[in-house]
Formats: structure tokens, sequence, C-alpha cells
């Protein structure tokens, strides 16, 4: 059979698509007019009108009924094609009936008629019944017309398609089926689509499978998909042959699976540097990889960020993010650059604090905005440590809390132990600026009586926590250079360093619940120094600590007074880009090794003991200050105490900077000041003052626990109650445990017995030159 059997023009309607659409158009006019008499006709006393709809509705069903009792050939589709055209007729006919014969005129009488009508209209019956028919009429060559072609080469068409409509019919494995509808995706990819065609009243073999396929068009089996076809049976199969597509999802994988066998060798295996550890999830972005890790069941993660990047050919390691839930759930984010490398200047919006009273500082590594509490809802007020070397952002860091506080309604008091040059557009913006080691001191004194007549009122009134402006202002002291006033090596007399720790630790106690912040920067701080500094690291762990740029043992010493330990916190370097194998390369070479920008700003936030590497916002120098940072203080209004608060605050400053002047003059706390302080008198015998005197020697919890032990060998949840482990301030468990150790280190205590303590004789020490 060729395809002169079945012409064009025999499956046309024989009427053009013009004379199709103007047909339609009357029709649908007479049925328009049909449902308006079948509406209104039953309520008249037309009878002529009754009996022509009701005889036109009997006319149509005697010859519909006609229609289905022949037996003539095609009689299925005439009758359907009769019944099509009749239910316009007898629909009107019949709601013309209807309401004819119920008294009245009801609403649905109305409804039925323009229902009926509509829907005429709308499928215009007998225009479309001429192309009905005449398809119906020639179903018998449309069926002769799906039998496989058994022409010459030209029947299968031209071009791609007909080359493979003519391989299929060639393959033996296809049988009598035929490859029709094929639809090439893309002139310069193989990738097709089609229909498998069986025989009329047959299905496609079920061994046409994906395997069969393939070999037909010799490809691999993954690029074969099989489907049904909607609306039809078993005897058409929608095939789709894409060996390009199915090439690139494997060129797509490939990195994946060389990843996951990467850490599967070298990272989760028995051999790896940490094993059992699974990758979970990746997900493969424009400039990173990020990957969602899981420690074994009962173990914590702990995934070394060095290692980690070694194992995974890694040349510099700061390109590796580790950020762990502190349990046994991780991320590991790999970066093609540096993501901090480039930050933007900060907005005043930035600065504004959230419903849980953060802002935001910086960025994350990952783009996140990184987040700083200037306070805390439900604890109050909070202490923060900043740490860093000349050069690493300390100062810009803190600048941008400062105008952050200016703007969120917070009083701002600043003391710079660098008689002012470490933050000097602070002076003249905040509430109280004291430059220098003797000015610091006194700042923090007035602070601390401000605390203290806080606490007064509130006992008064029986407030026990604190609440934003009922009716306290936010307050936060700033000292910058704390190193300067409190290290062993800073050249100042014990009792100066004494008072000054000593005021810092016990602020630890009650200041947070009063509302009365502290943040200590400095370049080098050793929780040691810090008066009590178990009551610190305990505040600090609720605050922010910011680790800047340091020196690697220092780096070591505060991940581990501060983290949780899941997650390594490697030192930060000057600058960016330049690796470990860069300056192995230069020393290779003999040459200068490169530099790249300043890492300034770049810092670890510690919070809650999770460590996540950030950098605070852009600042620029322009003639030795930064007039972006100075436009944001001067951005909100100045913020005080109230008159009360700032009268303490003075009074309580002029009499401590004469302490500290004493102190720092030679004076031991004790007795008579030098005439050269400024007064004759003796502080014990001063006017009531709560300015908090430097007799009392500060104390650590190392000596908490030789007390305990004075009295005899102790066990260790023995020593830990009696150090107040347990309680609201009191130390933590583990703290207790590094005491005992760092004791035993120094000879002080001894392990008598299994978890029994005991004091030894302390070796002799050389008196305090000061």
């Amino acid at each position: 059979m060729t395809t002169e059997t079945v012409t064009p023009a025999a499956v046309r309607p024989p009427l053009s698509p013009t004379a199709a659409r103007h047909l339609a158009t009357v029709e649908r006019i007479a049925y328009g007019t049909a449902g308006l008499a079948t509406a209104i006709g039953p309520s008249t006393d037309l009878w002529q009108l009754h009996a022509a709809a009701l005889g036109t509705g009997a006319g149509v069903l005697c010859r519909l009924w006609t229609r289905a009792r022949s037996r003539e050939e095609g009689w299925g589709a005439a009758l359907l094609t009769a019944s099509y055209k009749a239910l316009p007729v007898l629909g009107l006919s019949t709601a013309y009936g209807v309401s004819l014969a119920i008294p009245g005129t009801t609403w649905w009488e109305v409804a039925a008629a323009v229902a009926v009508a509509l829907g005429s209209a709308a499928a215009v019956p007998l225009t479309r019944s001429r192309g009905l028919r005449r398809a119906a009429e020639n179903v018998p060559e449309v069926l002769a017309a799906q039998q496989p072609p058994q022409a010459d080469e030209d029947d299968y068409g031209p071009g791609y398609a007909g080359d493979l409509a003519r391989h299929w019919a060639a393959a033996p494995a296809t049988g009598t089926t035929r490859l029709a509808h094929v639809r090439q995706y893309r002139p310069d990819a193989p990738d097709f689509e089609a229909v498998i065609l069986a025989q009329p009243g047959e299905a496609v073999p079920g061994s046409l499978d994906e395997r069969a396929v393939a070999a037909v068009f010799d490809v691999p089996v993954g690029a074969v998909r099989l489907a049904p076809v909607p609306g039809h049976g078993p005897g058409r199969i929608a095939v789709q042959v894409a060996p390009a597509e199915h090439l690139a999802r494997q060129d797509q994988g490939a990195p994946a699976d060389q990843l996951t066998a990467l850490w599967e060798a070298r990272v989760s295996s028995p051999k790896g540097i940490a094993p059992g550890v699974e990758l979970v999830g990746h997900r493969f972005d424009a400039d990173r990889i990020v990957l969602r890790v899981e420690a074994p069941d009962t173990e914590l993660l702990h995934l070394p960020r060095l290692p980690l990047a070694r194992a995974l050919g890694l040349e510099d390691p700061e390109l590796l993010m580790v950020e762990t839930d502190g349990m046994a759930q991780g991320v590991v984010t790999i970066y093609a650059e540096h993501p901090l490398m480039t930050v933007r200047e900060a907005t005043p919006d930035d600065l504004l604090m959230d419903s849980s009273g953060r802002i935001a500082i910086g960025l994350r590594h990952d783009g996140r905005p990184a987040r700083w509490p200037l306070y805390d809802p439900e604890l109050g007020a909070l202490t923060d440590l900043l740490v860093g070397a000349p050069g690493s952002g300390k100062s810009v860091t803190f600048l941008t809390l400062i105008a952050a506080e200016r703007i969120n309604g917070v009083v701002s008091v600043v003391a710079d132990a660098q008689d002012g040059m470490s933050l000097p557009e602070a002076e003249g913006r905040v509430f109280h600026f004291g430059a220098g080691q003797a000015e610091a001191a006194a700042t923090l004194a007035a602070f601390s009586a401000v605390a203290s007549y806080r606490q007064e009122v509130s006992a008064a009134n029986g407030w026990g926590s604190f609440v934003l402006g009922k009716p306290w202002r936010l307050a936060i002291l700033s000292m910058d250079e704390i190193n300067r006033m409190i290290a062993e090596d800073c050249g100042l007399p014990k009792p100066f360093r004494s008072w000054v720790a000593g005021m810092l630790g016990a602020g630890q106690i009650t200041w947070r619940k009063v509302g009365m912040g502290v943040r200590i920067a400095g370049q080098s701080i050793h929780l040691e120094d810090l008066g009590d500094s178990e009551k610190i690291r305990a505040n600090a762990k609720q605050g922010t600590t910011w680790l800047g740029r340091v020196n690697s043992s220092m780096t070591r010493s505060m991940a581990a007074d501060m983290t949780t330990g899941t997650v390594e916190i490697t030192p930060i370097r000057k600058f960016f880009g330049v690796s470990g194998s860069a300056e192995l390369e230069a020393a290779w070479s003999g040459e200068e090794a490169p530099t790249g920008p300043t890492t300034a700003g770049t810092a670890w936030m510690i919070q809650s003991g999770q460590p996540y590497l950030s950098r605070v916002w852009r600042a620029v120098k322009r003639d030795r200050t930064y007039p972006g940072l100075i436009a944001l203080l001067e951005s909100a209004p100045l913020v005080d105490f109230s008159p009360a608060e700032a009268d303490v605050f003075r009074a309580a400053y002029d009499e401590a900077l004469t302490l500290a002047l004493a102190l720092l003059d030679g004076w031991d706390g004790k007795g008579e000041m030098p005439t050269s302080a400024g007064t004759e008198s003796a502080v014990t015998a001063a006017a009531p003052s709560r300015v908090p005197t430097p007799l009392a020697p500060a104390r650590s919890l190392r000596d908490d626990v030789l007390d305990a032990l004075a009295a005899g060998p102790l066990r260790t949840r023995e020593i830990r109650k009696a150090v107040g482990v347990g309680t609201e301030d009191g130390p933590a468990s583990g703290s207790v445990d590094n005491a005992l150790q760092a004791l035993q280190d120094a000879g002080l205590v001894a392990r008598v017995g299994h978890g029994v303590w005991a004091r030894t004789e302390p070796a002799a020490t050389p008196a305090d030159p000061s």
C-alpha cells in the first residue's frame, strides 16, 4: 500500500474553514432564539408555538429511533453522529414540555432553557457533525494507513526522522511494529522521541524493552526510556532515545562520585582522619562545594580542619570551613577562593537590634550576616571578649559595636588604657571616655558604682532581672588594651592590677542582672589574669568571643577556654591567598613570597561554644581616622545615664581616680595614701562610697580548690560541691577538673586514691617584686 491510499482530502471535512465559521455563527443564533422561545413560550397562550415545540422534539426522537434500529454498514458511527445532532432539539423540547405541564413559572424552568441553549451554542453539533460523519466514514481507510509500510525507502520520509524509521524497520527485533511521530530535540544532537506503533488490534511486544531498543540504535541502556502514551492502550508505546543527555548526566555525576570515593578512602575509612564519619549529602554551587556529614552513633563529631584539608587535597586550608551542631551533625564548605576577601561598609540598618538583641556586625564565611548580641532578653547584659594583634581589625570591630550602641539607645562607656590612641573616634561621642591607665581604672570603678546603685534600687523594689528601658537603659563598658592594666608583665604595681581584676571579677556576679555589660579587649588575654576567671569564662560563653589574628598558642588557649572542642580553630594569616604552599614555593625558588589583601577584621566568632569564621564590616581610614565610623556614631543622638546615675558615676569617678593614682604611685592599699595622690585621708575612713576598695585580693578557682583541701583529702565530687559547682554563679565541673590537673602539674596537689585529692607542701616561690 502506498501513501496515495489515504489522501489528505479524504480525511478533511467537506466544509471550508470560512464556510464552517459562518455556519457555526448562524447555528448559534438559532440556538439562542430557540432558548429564548423555550424560556418564554410555556407562559403564553399560543397553542401553535406549543405544538411546534413539542412536535419538533417528537419528530427528532422518532428519527433517532429509526437510526438506532438500522444495521447498515457504519451504523454505529452514524448513530453517534445523529445523537450528537439531536441533543439540542431534544433538550429544548423536553424543557419546553416540562415547563408547559407545570403551572406557573419557576426559576429553574428559565435556567434549564438557558443552560441547554448555551451548551448547544458552544457545541454547534450541526456544523461539527459534518466533519465527524466524514471522518467516521473513513475509519477503515485510516486504520489501513496505520499498517507498516511495505513500499520503497522514500515512503519513510526525508531527513533524520526517515533514517530512524528505516533503521527501525530493518531491525529484526522490531517485528511488525513501526516508528512514528519522530521528533529530534536539537539538530546538533542525536536525541529524539517517537511512538512505537503495533499493528491494529495488537500490543507492542514485551520483548521491545529498554535493552532491545538500545540494541537497535546502539546506545547505552540508560539512554532509553519507555512509557505508555496517555489516552491509548498497549498498541502505542512512547520511546525516548537520548545518548547525548545520558552522557551529560554521567559527566555531571562524575565529580560527585569522585568526591564520595575520596571521602570514603581518606576520611571515613578505618585509616582515615575521621573514621566512621559519613558523607550524607552534598551540593555543588558556582563558587563552593557544600558537604553534609554525620558522626557514627554514640560518637561526637570531630573534624580537625588541617588534616581534613590535607585529606581532601586542598593546598590552602583557609578555603575549607567546618561548622557543627556540637553533637553529631556538621557542614563542610570548600571554596574556590576565600569568601571574606571583600566586604562592604556598614549601614545604620545593619546595626539595628532585632528582637533578640542582635546586630549584624559583618558577614559569615557563607554570606549570612554575622550576628552579635548587645544583650539577651532572658539573661540581660552580656560579657564579651575581643582578642587580636595590632592590625587585626580589633579597633574597627570595637568602634562598630560602639556605633551600634548609640544607634540603639545604649549608654556607651569607653576606657582606653593606651591614652586614647586605640579608639580616638569614640572620644566626645560616648557618655564617658577614659583615656589612660588610671582613667580607665577609674572608669571601671565608676561603672561598678552605677551597677551598685542599680542593685540597691532593684533590691528595694523586688526586681530580680533586667528589662530593657524599665526603668534603665542598657549600659555597656568597653575596655580596650586591658592587658596593659592587668597582665603580670605590664609593669604596673600588683595592688593596682589586683584592684582592676577584682572589679572585673566582681562585676560578673550582678552586672548582667541590672543591665550593665562589659566588653574587654586586648592583644592577648589570659583569663587567669581577669580576677575570677571562671565567672568571666562562664559569662563570656553567653556573650561573644571575637578571636582575631593572634599567635597560634593564644589561638589554642582561647579555643580550649571558650569552645566545645568539636571544631578546630586555626590561626588567621595576615594576608588572604598566601597559603603555606605559596610560602614553600617561594622558599624553594628563592623568591619573595606573594602578598594578598589584608585579613584585617577577619576573626573567629565564638558564641555558645560554637566557632565560625567571620569578618567585620569594612572601614576605610583617612587622615588617621575612620570617617565612615564617625558618621555612624553621629547618626543618632548621644545616649546618657539618667540624672541620678550620672551623679553617681561622676562622684565615683573622681574618687576612684584618686585611688588609681595612689595605687600607681606605689600605695599598697593599706593605711594612709601618699600626699602626691591629692588627699591625706585613708580609703577606709572615707565617706560611704560605692567605689570598690583595693583591699580584698582577687581570688581564682585554684585558690578555692586549695582552701577546700586544707581540711584534708577530698573526693572530686566533694571538691566540686565545696567550690560551688551547681550554684548560679559557680564554676563548671570541667573547670574544677582542669584546675585540679593544673595544681597537680604545679606540684600543689596529688592524687592519693581513686578520685581522692590532697594538698602537698608547695615549693617556695620568690616574693613579688611589686
